[in-house]
This record gives structure tokens, sequence and C-alpha cells, in this order.
């Protein structure tokens, strides 16, 4: 299954909101919080696509992420700006992920 969306606009989106919690990459490789897992670690993960396909209803996500005509399952206050995300953003952002999966499965250990 290939996802059919802008991988660059997904890794921006990546970049603006994922990478004050996660390690997206070389973008950011000393940033992220500790106990959240690095995207490159993720991706190596044998349900890395369901994880990101539903990233939004995982906790803590639904505190923060806004998806049109989902309504949040948390009462919780965010701890962090509010985002709103919509399905081609989802499907930009699958788009980039996916990349990064197939990159982290070729990548060859010298």
């Amino acid at each position: 299954m290939a996802y059919s969306g802008d991988g660059a606009r997904g890794r921006a989106l990546a970049e603006q909101h994922c990478a004050r919690c996660h390690v997206i990459g070389d973008f950011n490789k000393y940033g992220g919080l500790g106990s959240t897992p690095s995207f490159p670690r993720l991706v190596k993960l044998p349900d890395w696509r369901d994880r990101f396909e539903t990233f939004f209803a995982r906790r803590p996500h639904p505190v923060f992420v806004r998806m049109p005509g989902l309504e949040s399952t948390s009462l919780s206050p965010s701890h962090v700006t509010p985002f709103d995300f919509d399905l081609d953003d989802l499907t930009d952002l699958l788009t980039y992920v996916e990349s990064q999966a197939e990159a982290a499965k070729n990548k060859t250990d010298d």
C-alpha cells in the first residue's frame, strides 16, 4: 500500500507539529521529549502504519489534535497549543512517513 500525498508537505507538517515532542530525524535529532518515540524508531515497528494512521486518536494526541468531523475523546486541558489536522494533512504525513519507513528498510549497516 502506498500513500499518494505530498511527502514534502508531510515532512513540513511533521516538523511544524510533531517535532515539539518527537524526533523527526535530521531536522531535530537531539530534540523531542525523552518519553516519546522518534519517527525513525516508530517506522521500524511492524504496526507503524496503524500507529500513524490513527495517531490523532492515541493518547495524548486527542487533547491537542483537532480532526474535522471527530469529536475529541479527551476532557483534559491541552498542555500545548492545539492544531487542526485534516485528511489531506494526514495523507501528506503518511506519505512522508512511508518514505522514511522505506529508507529505513533499505538502509544497510556498513
